[in-house]
């Protein structure tokens, strides 16, 4: 079963993070990194996905310097309160906060991954570029994707967008990708919208998560 564990930040605060051994024999480690409403069930259910395709997943609770374990509904005041604590976060500190996950990842085998949904997937493109130490990478729908297009990954990456996703241009994120980036896949799915992986009913897109899922395991898989 998972725990929540406590990570040290470069800066010596230590924040919580939900962490879950790989169910079968480890093939890495996985970074989970969360949306807006925090480390909530749904991250947790993916933590554990991802634990029960082989990898050590760990998700950091990034908003803990502001408010020690928030957790928000989907809903307009927990859109509000996670966007607020999004926006007071500093990249570079949620980065600083990753590369100790990594770290920790690290001390059990060679090869980190990470994945980010929303928030994340905009943090999971930002590390692809510019963390160390990082194997692969996956971003599902981030908001700072097209404005950061010119930031190379470093290493293997995916982009997952959906369709009908009001927020994020798909086209518009794909051309600034490729202009930049020609190598980095960039999947729109027919049909999806904002958070096609979260499993909330008003978001979920199964076939949409699925097969995400699968090209993510299989880009890890390789690294």
């Amino acid at each position: 079963m998972g725990e929540t564990i406590k990570i040290a930040g470069a800066d010596g605060f230590e924040f919580s993070a939900f962490h879950e051994p790989a169910f079968t024999p480890r093939k890495g480690g996985v970074i989970v990194i969360q949306e807006i409403f925090g480390i909530d069930r749904h991250v947790r259910a993916d933590v554990q996905a991802w634990a029960k395709a082989g990898y050590e997943a760990i998700a950091p609770s990034l908003f803990d310097r502001r408010e020690w374990g928030f957790t928000a509904e989907h809903d307009p005041p927990g859109l509000q309160a996670g966007v607020a604590h999004a926006r007071a976060t500093p990249l570079d500190q949620a980065l600083h906060d990753l590369a100790a996950c990594r770290d920790f990842l690290k001390t059990r085998g060679e090869k980190v991954c990470v994945v980010g949904y929303c928030y994340g997937g905009s943090l999971a493109w930002l590390a692809a570029g510019k963390l160390d130490g990082i194997a692969a990478a996956s971003s599902y729908y981030g908001s700072l994707v097209q404005a950061n297009a010119a930031l190379k990954p470093r290493v293997p990456t995916l982009v997952h967008l959906g369709r009908t996703d009001a927020g994020i241009p798909a086209d518009d994120v794909e051309r600034a990708v490729h202009e930049h980036s020609p190598e980095v896949p960039v999947y729109i799915y027919e049909g999806a919208g904002h958070g096609f992986n979260n499993q909330s009913p008003e978001r979920y897109n199964a076939e949409a998560a699925d097969l995400a899922r699968h090209r993510t395991l299989e880009l890890f898989d390789k690294a």
